[in-house]
């Protein structure tokens, strides 16, 4: 079931008891979409926020959004691991099956949900991204100043303070271990450069495992670019075909030249 609804309330009021009587669903069903982030509050003049507490004293003329999708609110969330906690930063670990960010119908699935209740007393600030069904390094900003440094450096991709790399596995035998191939085709009308090179290859099953580095940053570039030339990514549903495998992508190693300290920081998975 998935629905939004919206209502403007009229006299003072609890959330959980507004959204219980309007929408027929049950306090407890209301406090799991709360908990989960599924409701919002616009009051006038001011920004609208995510609200979670079911006992949130409403007032006339606030506005209240529900976002209701009952294949959201079940699914579970996969556990992040925290690779180095650097106090105004962090790098995690993130899975595959976790969004970056949350939506407006939950974000109880979404990384920086759990860092914040990780930490419970520190903010939470998403400098970069890694697409849904992908796995690895990203980092976390935990004040606003920290959050714009390491912004403005991962934003520039021509900036050398910032290397990504990645490890894919790709349908066909791309070629001998040790090519290298830089592909530079456009996306989305803008210059795309994707560095790749072949680490180990399978001939029974007609695969090659690479190592990654974009030198830009357009939507999905690695998984668009390797279908492009005929190498889709194993599990890539979106631009290969299905394989009943997920998505062999992974943010495999981050280094930069900190903002805050000036120092060279590297952080690899295995």
């Amino acid at each position: 079931m998935k629905f939004t609804h919206h209502t403007e309330v009229k006299v003072p009021i609890l959330l959980v008891d507004l959204l219980s009587e309007e929408t027929g669903l049950s306090k407890s069903i209301v406090k799991d979409c709360l908990k989960k982030g599924a409701v919002w509050l616009r009051r006038p003049k001011r920004k609208e926020i995510r609200v979670r507490r079911a006992k949130y004293q409403l007032k006339k003329k606030d506005s209240v959004k529900l976002y209701y999708d009952t294949s959201i609110l079940s699914q579970p969330a996969p556990e992040p691991v925290c690779i180095s906690d650097e106090g105004r930063y962090s790098i995690w670990n993130k899975p595959a099956g976790l969004l970056s960010q949350g939506t407006k119908y939950g974000d109880h699935c979404s990384l920086l949900r759990l860092v914040e209740k990780h930490f419970e007393n520190r903010d939470v600030f998403l400098v970069h991204r890694l697409d849904r069904e992908a796995s690895g390094l990203i980092l976390i900003a935990h004040d606003r100043q920290a959050a714009a440094a390491f912004s403005t450096i991962f934003g520039h991709h021509k900036d050398k303070s910032v290397e990504k790399w990645y490890q894919a596995t790709v349908q066909k035998v791309l070629g001998e271990n040790g090519k290298e191939l830089r592909i530079e085709l456009p996306l989305d009308g803008k210059s795309s450069t994707t560095i790749v090179k072949v680490i180990a290859i399978d001939q029974q099953r007609d695969r090659s495992d690479l190592l990654i580095q974009i030198l830009t940053g357009r939507y999905h570039q690695i998984r668009r670019h390797l279908s492009m030339i005929g190498h889709p990514i194993i599990g890539d549903h979106r631009y290969g075909r299905p394989e009943g495998e997920k998505l062999h992508l992974k943010a495999c190693r981050l280094s930069f030249i900190c903002p805050l300290t000036g120092q060279a920081k590297s952080y690899t998975l295995q």
